[in-house]
């Protein structure tokens, strides 16, 4: 685990905006008095959307305060997790994955493009619009390689079509999101593969198991047809046995009276039977 440190420049102060002083309220609100620390999260993430995507020590302090925690828990969070960062960011801000799936699929020739179309890891751009950083899995591993930048994912990349979208977002042009070869999602490359006949979809093929079924065995109805054999149904041939007799001819005791099964010792008699 790498040291998370904060950045030696910081600015003076920190207050949120009218608005997201709001928005942190309905927050706070959402828990019981005794619990408002549970908002942290929610409250640093908005600090540092407010501050350019990075988050300063002040805004630290503050959320301290109106949580009524002690500062040095709040910076415990805000060191904890990574997707807090602690010094300043690009505008466009590269979150490059390098896990085996990616760095299979060619990550590492992405962060040679990092390297020369930005700088060094964790660094801003002279003019501001990029930074970068390695990191753990983004969780888009069947369309590696990819990349997070702000709020949205790019895949499909390779060191081309990668350069060409820094350059785009640089420009201040816009970029769609999602895989960067124009397939859909994540379906196979060359285009989708199964449930590709389109009668699956226009309706064509409803009712075409009747008709298979009238053509195998002949022109009576399909429902009456598909109930022969059935059990319990009255219409049906009694069933033959092995002589050629029904059930009830073949069953050596056919017609003859069952006798009464005697009661167990102690079991209640029947009404009216005989004592």
């Amino acid at each position: 685990m790498s040291v998370r440190r904060l950045y030696a420049e910081q600015p003076a102060d920190f207050a949120f905006t009218q608005d997201n002083l709001q928005w942190v309220e309905g927050q706070i609100a959402k828990y019981p008095e005794g619990r408002q620390a549970s908002a942290v999260i929610p409250l640093l993430w908005k600090a540092q959307e407010q501050h350019g995507g990075w988050l300063p020590e002040p805004a630290i302090r503050r959320i301290a305060e109106m949580l009524g925690m002690p500062t040095i828990r709040v910076m415990e969070v805000a060191t904890f997790y990574t997707m807090f960062n602690l010094s300043p960011v690009g505008e466009h801000f590269v979150q490059l994955c390098g896990t085996t799936p990616c760095a299979l699929r060619g990550a590492n020739a992405l962060k040679e493009v990092c390297r020369k179309a930005i700088g060094p890891e964790r660094t801003v751009s002279a003019d501001g619009k990029l930074s970068w950083l390695e990191v753990e899995c983004l969780g888009a591993c069947a369309n590696a390689p990819m990349v997070q930048i702000n709020y949205d994912y790019y895949e499909d990349l390779d060191p081309e079509n990668f350069e060409a979208l820094l350059d785009k977002l640089r420009a201040g042009e816009t970029v769609a999101p999602g895989p960067q070869t124009g397939r859909s999602c994540s379906a196979p490359l060359g285009g989708d593969t199964t449930l590709t006949d389109e009668t699956l979809y226009d309706g064509s093929v409803v009712g075409a198991w009747k008709k298979r079924f009238h053509d195998k065995h002949g022109e009576g109805d399909a429902t009456d047809a598909s109930s022969e054999g059935r059990p319990g149904d009255k219409s049906r041939p009694e069933a033959k046995t092995a002589s050629g007799k029904g059930d009830a001819e073949a069953r050596p005791d056919a017609g003859e009276a069952k006798p009464e099964k005697a009661s167990k010792p102690g079991a209640p008699k029947k009404p009216g039977g005989e004592g």
